[in-house]
């Protein structure tokens, strides 16, 4: 199921088929075919699985922004767990300790979408392509978002729906949207286009919103990034920053401070690093607003760690997908920091990154599993490490 696809094997080649369970037989249609590996459509399932059920999404199969829906959320929850753990032996050969989980409501969570328009039609991409999906809602967004799309729909359809408008976001804080667009060709929405913004979405006229998460309120602007999942994030917090503090604490890919300002409430001295000038300033606004101190690093962390000397007492990494790569691991093993937490979305690049961080003189004193993501094949995951070897 890695992946939200199901493997099986044929005349020696591995078959991947999307939205199949563990133990199905089902009749399929080959997608794509090399030496060792074929894609393939599913056409039919023939003896379903036990834990097959019907999914809440009337677009799902179609649609590309699940994979899971045709299972129970516990059950999706427990392949994340095991796929984490396999992967994590497969890749970095490490003996997972025992990853706990943390999981919340399994629809209308997601605070954040990104929609497309297509001939006055607005919807998603389906899966594996970038054929339009039309839809009316969307049970993993939260309920304002959905009361927004309707009226979307309907204003794609007059006469003075900007034509060059081909994608755009609706993020919500829960109480008012913010529409931002992705693509718009280089020219300016048109005035009355905001207008209507402002009339059914309120706060769509301004460039950032207002979010509340674990007792902090944080300034995110439309190019920021920020958590989607509306009801884990002060879990994440919880498991990301630590409650007793120090001297020093870094907060590496800090982004707009969620972890640093909490941070800055434990520890007396708190570097963020961020590289983005956007998230940079809604750090500057939002640490300034909390009344805490922050140092910001314009920098990427590369650049930053091999500039330091000394190591601090705590240092949070929330890299992007692609992880922390060697040059980064290397770094944070020569500094030897006493204790490092990294917060992960790929598996994959989370196991490579944590051998070569055990190698370097790390344990693994504790993985988390919180899942921003359900209904969807994403793992998040929070790992504790502690220097156990000396630097140098």
């Amino acid at each position: 199921m890695h992946g939200g696809e199901g493997l099986g094997r044929l005349d020696g080649k591995v078959v991947l088929v999307p939205f199949v369970l563990p133990g199905e037989v089902v009749r399929v249609e080959t997608v794509s075919e090399t030496k060792d590996l074929i894609r393939a459509r599913l056409l039919e399932v023939l003896q379903p699985a036990p834990e097959r059920g019907d999914p809440p999404c009337e677009y799902f199969g179609r649609c590309g922004g699940c994979q899971l829906q045709h299972t129970s959320y516990e059950r999706q929850v427990e392949w994340k767990r095991s796929i984490l753990a396999e992967t994590l032996d497969r890749i970095g050969r490490i003996e997972a300790p025992e990853i706990e989980t943390a999981a919340g409501p399994a629809l209308e969570y997601r605070n954040r979408v990104q929609l497309h328009v297509r001939e006055r039609r607005i919807g998603f991409f389906r899966a594996g392509t970038h054929d339009l999906q039309p839809v009316m809602r969307c049970p993993i967004a939260a309920p304002l978002i959905n009361e927004a799309i309707p009226h979307l729909r309907r204003l794609a359809h007059q006469p003075r729906f900007p034509e060059f408008l081909r994608s755009f976001e609706l993020f919500t804080n829960g109480a008012e949207i913010q529409m931002n667009v992705l693509e718009s060709g280089g020219k300016r929405l048109a005035r009355g286009f905001f207008e209507w913004c402002a009339k059914y979405v309120p706060g769509a006229d301004r460039p950032t919103l207002d979010y509340a998460a674990a007792g902090e309120t944080f300034r995110v602007s439309h190019r920021s990034f920020f958590q989607v999942n509306r009801f884990l994030v002060d879990e994440l917090v919880r498991a990301a920053v630590p409650e007793d503090g120090g001297e020093w604490a870094l907060d590496l890919y800090a982004g707009v401070g969620l972890f640093s300002i909490p941070l800055a409430r434990r520890f007396a001295r708190v570097t963020a690093v961020e590289s983005g000038r956007g998230a940079v300033q809604d750090l500057e606004f939002n640490a300034a607003r909390a009344g805490v101190a922050v140092e910001i690093q314009r920098d990427t962390v590369q650049n930053y760690l091999q500039s330091l000397g000394s190591a601090p007492d705590f240092a949070v990494a929330d890299p992007p997908r692609a992880g922390l790569g060697k040059r980064v691991t290397a770094e944070l093993a020569r500094l030897g920091i006493p204790r490092l937490t990294i917060v992960s979305c790929e598996p994959s690049t989370l196991a490579r990154d944590l051998a070569a961080l055990l190698a370097g003189g790390y344990s693994i004193e504790r993985m988390r599993l919180i899942d921003l993501f359900p209904q969807t094949h994403h793992i998040e995951t929070v790992a504790e490490l502690r220097r156990v070897c000396p630097a140098g």
